[in-house]
């Protein structure tokens, strides 16, 4: 795993590079994730526009995309998976809590997990993992996902990457938990509380703007808790809810490990 430091993109780094399956090592330079474009300069517009992207996944609902449109750079080839539910829910069901001024830490945490156990069942989600995964197995290039902060939704599908791709469970949740590093959360905290009290009428604690930055481990465990719950483990949920074959698999496989 690597950082590549850009100017207005937070937690952009390539995630490949660690252990897969059968004693080989996942790519480096063809799985990239990050936070939202918006703010990207237009030297970060040249340096992702030298990547030369195969693919963009952003993870954001349709009235998040509106609100902060993503700079990319002209004319590039890459095919673009976006989310496609409903344009007037501005609020996620799960952040709806903010709206309560008695909200703490401990509540945003209860309700991150929330989130995630919804994630893999999502279905304008599912319809963005099944096609991922299928352009996947042949795609000419690097990939790069994205949500909004490129630590929650970003991180569910990249942690079920490295899972197709063979890595341990640790290496996975290491990876998840980079983003504790790479989320720049000290200089975007003063933005952060200000822009949440124009919207919520409120102030925010900083003890709950680090937690709402940050990632948890038992966040993402909790995804995979309810995918053991409904489908017995995250290969099952792969091929019963994505669609993903063997044959797809090892076709991944055979492009991303060396």
């Amino acid at each position: 795993m690597s950082a590549t430091e850009l100017e207005g993109v937070i937690n952009f780094r390539d995630f490949g590079g660690i252990a897969g399956a059968d004693g080989r090592t996942i790519r480096t330079g063809r799985l990239y994730r990050s936070g939202h474009h918006a703010a990207a300069t237009d030297a970060d517009l040249a340096r992702i526009a030298a990547m030369d992207f195969a693919l963009l996944v952003d993870l954001r609902r349709p009235p998040e995309r509106l609100r902060d449109v993503a700079r990319r750079p002209e004319g590039g080839r890459a095919r673009l998976l976006e989310h496609n539910g409903p344009t007037d829910v501005a609020v996620p069901p799960h952040l709806a809590f903010l709206a309560d001024p008695a909200s703490t830490a401990e509540t945003v945490g209860r309700q991150m997990v929330v989130g995630y156990r919804g994630y893999p069942f999502d279905p304008h989600y599912v319809a963005v993992y099944r096609d991922y995964f299928a352009l996947l197995a042949a795609l000419d290039g690097p990939l790069l996902i994205n949500c909004h902060a490129g630590k929650d939704r970003t991180g569910f599908l990249c942690a079920l990457t490295l899972h197709v791709l063979g890595a341990s469970p640790e290496a996975i949740v290491e990876d998840y938990l980079a983003t504790n590093r790479h989320n720049r959360a000290d200089s975007r905290m003063a933005e952060m509380r200000a822009q949440f009290e124009l919207n919520q009428g409120h102030p925010l604690s900083e003890d709950m703007a680090r937690v709402m930055l940050s990632v948890d481990a038992a966040w993402l465990a909790a995804a995979f808790d309810e995918v053991a719950i409904r489908h017995g483990g995250t290969d099952a949920y792969l091929a019963e809810a994505i669609g993903l074959t063997d044959a797809g698999r090892a076709a991944i496989r055979e492009r991303l490990l060396v």
